[in-house]
């Protein structure tokens, strides 16, 4: 059984604090910056102290995967389909921004957690009882998901943050469009990129509704 660790200056040690520092590891240093030395060091114990609470690092994935997807709030099945998993997809997004490092772990664990299964039923269950058909539900259920992970990793993965960012760079791309060889590109930085108020970030609404529009032509009609 674990047992209990601290003092009266440290709280006590538990499986939970133990994958919450996890966490805080892996949103400081990525996945690669995680080992049971580096979790150690976060929690201010020894290494084999941790193998109380976690046997490996595997089991230490399968459980901050599984706090992840605690953090998306759930769409309610039963209610407007089209609010609820817009509502999920905008919470996910939020989610995996602050912890990129979980995109690539979203779907490859293989024993899932509670959180997980939760997660995974009540987006079902809201495609369910709003009329689509089981295919249809996993069909719609894959749709979001790649396209929420993907727009996740793509945010993630770009070299600015602000628009005045985006800007600075694409000004900087600019210099190699000045041979006339790129007239599209050129044209997409200066008539929109470079534009005020640009936000790659407004692409995500764009895309979902188009999706959704696509999922709501695709139930049969009531």
């Amino acid at each position: 059984m674990p047992r209990s660790q601290g003092s009266p200056d440290r709280p006590q040690l538990s499986r939970d604090r133990v994958l919450r520092a996890a966490v805080a590891v892996a949103d400081g240093g990525g996945l690669g910056g995680l080992t049971i030395r580096s979790l150690a060091l976060q929690l201010d114990v020894k290494p084999m102290s941790v193998y109380y609470y976690v046997a490996n690092k595997s089991e230490i994935l399968d459980g901050i995967v599984d706090l992840v997807f605690a953090e998306i709030e759930l769409p309610t099945p039963g209610g407007e389909w089209r609010a609820e998993i817009s509502k999920r997809a905008h919470s996910a997004r939020e989610v995996l921004r602050r912890h990129p490092w979980a995109i690539a772990l979203m779907e490859s664990r293989t024993n899932p957690g509670p959180a997980t299964l939760r997660h995974h039923d009540a987006i079902v269950g809201t495609f369910r009882l709003a009329g689509f058909s089981v295919p249809l539900a996993a069909h719609a259920y894959a749709l979001l998901d790649a396209f929420v992970y993907g727009f996740a990793l793509q945010e993630t993965s770009l070299p600015f943050e602000s628009s005045e960012d985006a800007a600075e760079v694409t000004g900087a791309m600019m210099e190699h469009f000045a041979s006339g060889q790129y007239p599209h590109l050129t044209e997409l930085a200066t008539d929109h990129v470079l534009q005020p108020g640009y936000a790659f970030g407004d692409e995500f609404d764009f895309g979902l509704d188009l999706i959704l529009d696509g999922l709501a032509r695709s139930l049969p009609a009531s």
